[in-house]
């Protein structure tokens, strides 16, 4: 059984940075796109960031410039560098791994984490 779990969320400063990571485990035979995507109460789930297999990197316009995405295959590992944090980030961040567990294909979803953004 495939789990993801996610770390790094908290309370921040505007200005201030969090990194999160999500690893997956179980029985995993090749991890394809990784993801981040954020609620904040009212609103819908929206992307935030994604990289593919090949490393290329997509953001929503509003984190463009302060959030950095990146990914260790060998630990199957994504992370979400987020800087010069404002209010507007805050939200549940939640990993998502499109990938191949068994003979089939799909996508898994972390636990969530919490961001919050206050002075």
């Amino acid at each position: 059984q495939v789990q993801l779990v996610e770390s790094g969320g908290g309370l921040v400063q505007p200005g201030g940075s969090l990194r999160l990571s999500c690893t997956a485990s179980g029985s995993i035979s090749a991890i394809y796109n990784m993801a981040w995507f954020r609620q904040a109460p009212g609103n819908q789930r929206e992307l935030v960031a994604s990289i593919s297999a090949g490393g290329s990197t997509n953001y929503a316009d509003s984190v463009k410039g302060r959030f950095t995405i990146s990914r260790d295959n060998a630990k199957n590992t994504v992370y979400l560098q987020m800087n010069s944090l404002k209010p507007e980030d805050t939200a549940i961040y939640y990993c998502n791994q499109y990938l191949r567990t068994g003979g089939a294909s799909r996508d898994y979803w972390g636990q969530g984490t919490q961001v919050t953004v206050s002075s």
